[in-house]
């Protein structure tokens, strides 16, 4: 099976060029013209997405060979762009950058899995004609990419447009665009990178249409599209959320409306959009709740998923709503809480209680814990079994002490995560998809377990 979508890869030399504008840009400008935009992300950010699902309208997927595997970035990217005119890839860190000494999960080789044109957006302050020596050496690093052209981001005056235009024609390199400097399209960051759409939905619009303006003006957008064209049709099959779990003994069907309800809301944004569509496969009813406003859980939830997201910013907010922070507490269905939601089952956060199913301390530090992890799964859980491997990714400035006895994944440097009766709670992110027996084996455990009834 073949299947063809247009799509473009938009990477840079290194973090801090300007792809994130341009892409996000870029995806609002073609949705402005009426095309529908899949949006995609290389890596494992939860951030971007969320600024790509503002631009299109469809919802930002992750595409992260690390996580879930060379083999499924390409049935996962048409899974996405399924009825899409055009793809846009956002790329991560600079072209060739990868998860260890190679170039492993960078932007490069996820262009090459899926045969996508390769846009280089190049910070042009402070250069002129240099820029052609740089753009020849991305172009002509690995002959195995398809380098489509380039865009040229804080440019000058119409002056430095001119000689940046005039290097670049002897490369024989296409610009795709020139774009001016501007502080319209500045998005605010914090200790973990840009702020969420989900914190600031008002100005993120105002951001992202000063974004796609820049973009629509600058950018030949035709020139683009054409390029995006270019990209041959891929031997690939779409992705679907099959996640049954292939070492357990068929069982009965999970029954119908077995609800397993979702942290969400300003605290908790960071999530993979393929964990729900796994959990809706295995038979789960996927609903939401928010811990900052949401006094109760939602009526029948059999499971509860606490993702990832910034707990430590709102802990005055979630400590103060107790009533859902005593419900969570008494629970006595399965749980599945990863960074944030660690944060959240903790005794403390900076001070302040939490929910206490864990009896740990959570606080801030000044060290920023970043990286993939090749994890073994050392324990039985309501989600592992001993022995299984496991890859997945660290991202936060916080530490919960005590460390655990008895961690439920080890790694070459490292430890972590808790296993206590039907929770499960770790720093490791997890792609779901990637591992996708994980759903089946949440959705069986909450369709076991007690039913919690609003007493209100």
């Amino acid at each position: 099976m073949s299947a063809s979508v247009p799509r473009l890869v938009i990477a840079a030399p290194a973090s801090g060029a300007g792809k994130t504008t341009v892409a996000t840009g870029l995806m609002a400008a073609l949705a402005g013209r009426g095309l529908a935009v899949s949006p995609h992300k290389v890596g494992p950010d939860y951030i971007d997405p969320g600024y790509h699902a503002l631009a299109t309208g469809r919802p930002g997927r992750n595409l992260d060979p690390w996580l879930v595997g060379e083999d499924l970035v390409a049935p996962l990217f048409l899974h996405g762009a399924a009825g899409a005119d055009i793809a846009v890839v956002e790329g991560v860190m600079g072209l060739y950058d990868g998860a260890g000494a190679g170039e492993f999960a960078s932007t490069a080789h996820v262009a090459r899995l899926l045969q996508a044109p390769v846009v280089l957006v190049v910070d042009a302050a402070r250069q002129s004609r240099s820029v052609a020596a740089l753009v020849h050496g991305f172009a002509s690093y690995d002959t195995r990419l398809r380098f489509g052209g380039v865009i040229l981001n804080r440019v000058g005056s119409e002056r430095h447009e001119d000689l940046l235009r005039e290097a670049l024609a002897e490369s024989g390199v296409p610009v795709l665009g020139a774009i001016r400097r501007t502080d319209a399209v500045a998005t605010p960051s914090r200790h973990l990178g840009l702020v969420p759409v989900a914190e600031r939905r008002a100005l993120a619009r105002e951001t992202m249409k000063a974004a796609e303006d820049l973009v629509a003006s600058s950018c030949d957008l035709e020139g683009l599209l054409r390029l995006a064209r270019t990209a041959p049709p891929l031997a690939a099959r779409p992705w679907t959320p099959d996640p049954r779990d292939p070492g357990a003994a068929a069982g009965p069907s999970v029954p119908e409306g077995t609800r397993i309800a979702v942290a969400a809301g300003p605290a908790f944004t960071f999530g993979y959009t393929e964990q729900a569509e796994l959990l809706s496969a295995a038979g789960a009813e996927v609903v939401t709740f928010d811990p900052l406003t949401d006094e109760a859980l939602p009526e029948g939830t059999r499971g509860i998923v606490i993702g990832g997201g910034f707990p430590e910013v709102y802990a005055t907010e979630l400590s103060a709503n107790e009533p859902l922070r005593k419900e969570v507490a008494a629970f006595g269905g399965p749980i599945s809480a990863e960074c944030a939601g660690l944060l959240y089952l903790a005794r403390t956060l900076d001070g302040r209680p939490m929910c206490g199913i864990l009896g740990i301390e959570a606080g801030m530090t000044g060290t920023l814990t970043l990286g993939y992890r090749d994890a073994v799964a050392v324990r039985d859980s309501v989600l592992t079994r001993d022995g299984e491997r496991y890859r997945g990714h660290e991202f936060h400035r916080t530490a919960v002490r005590p460390a655990p006895d008895r961690p439920l994944f080890r790694w070459r440097s490292g430890a972590d995560g808790f296993a206590e009766g039907g929770v499960t709670a770790s720093y490791l992110h997890l792609h779901w998809a990637g591992s996708p027996h994980l759903a089946a084996r949440f959705t069986a455990a909450a369709a076991g377990g007690p039913v919690h009834r609003d007493r209100r």
